[in-house]
């Protein structure tokens, strides 16, 4: 996804300002003399002064001291918020319908939103993950880039991308997604729960009468066996159990009744 144009424009108008002001004060571009100018300017012209800009984020505070272009208050405060930005090599792992993931060297995950252009339409026939450098910056609650992004070629092997996809997963259960690089903002990175039934009572009955089953041949002994072992991880869980010790012996008793039940099954005559 990414931010409704309206905004996107804005963003712009804020970076553009902003990259000019330290164009002029650090004389990196001295042929440029207007504002109008270096917006024309391609990308990789406005590299330098990009990268100088986040080497020296205390150029911010003069900008918005001095407030060149005569912003607003509430766009002043943006722009002294990009202060508070993440840069470094990003894993660009999924697009999703509300933002894009991005997986940073220490494995944080984050939630991006792109500008004008759409990251899969950025990247279109290059598979995920895709290596790139980039900055991030928090923007009205949310997170997106600075505007530039360097892409490095690589190929990625099953093994990585799998691990890079548990790296995801494990934020994504645990609540981790980071969706906001400001303070000041509650951006809860998944829904509220919703009000849960007791299935305690239930679960407890399944346990109970699962444990008088048994089977007649080797094959339905094993597939009782596995519904017990399933139904007193449940049971656990129906309870509100959170003891990961518990809860990983409950779950390999499982995968032990399951690996059961597929041997005796390899070993059923046809």
């Amino acid at each position: 996804m990414n931010l409704p144009r309206k905004e996107a424009d804005l963003f712009y108008e804020l970076m553009w300002g902003l990259q000019f002001f330290v164009n002029q004060q650090l004389k990196i571009l001295s042929e440029i003399l207007s504002l109008e100018e270096y917006i024309a300017l391609p990308p990789q012209k406005k590299i330098d002064v990009r990268d100088r800009l986040w080497a020296k984020t205390s150029i911010i505070d003069d900008y918005v001291s001095q407030n060149p272009s005569g912003l607003r208050a509430d766009d002043l405060a943006i722009v002294r918020k990009w202060k508070g930005f993440v840069s470094g090599t990003f894993q660009i792992l999924r697009y999703l319908k509300k933002h894009t993931i991005f997986i940073s060297e220490n494995s944080t995950v984050y939630a991006v939103l792109s500008l004008h252009d759409p990251f899969q339409e950025m990247f279109r026939g290059q598979p995920t993950p895709i290596n790139v450098d980039a900055v991030l910056l928090p923007f009205k609650g949310h997170i997106v880039y600075d505007g530039m992004l360097k892409l490095y070629p690589i190929f990625w092997g099953k093994n990585v991308r799998a691990e890079l996809n548990d790296t995801y997963m494990r934020a994504k259960q645990n609540g981790h997604i980071v969706t906001t690089l400001e303070s000041d903002q509650v951006a809860p990175t998944r829904s509220q729960p919703k009000p849960k039934r007791d299935w305690s009572p239930m679960a407890e009955e399944v346990v109970r009468v699962s444990e008088k089953m048994r089977g007649g041949d080797a094959v339905e002994n094993a597939a009782l066996g596995l519904l017990r072992t399933s139904a007193r991880l449940a049971e656990a869980v129906a309870k509100g159990s959170r003891d990961l010790y518990e809860m990983r012996q409950l779950g390999h008793a499982v995968w032990k009744a399951l690996k059961r039940v597929d041997t005796s099954l390899k070993r059923s005559q046809p």
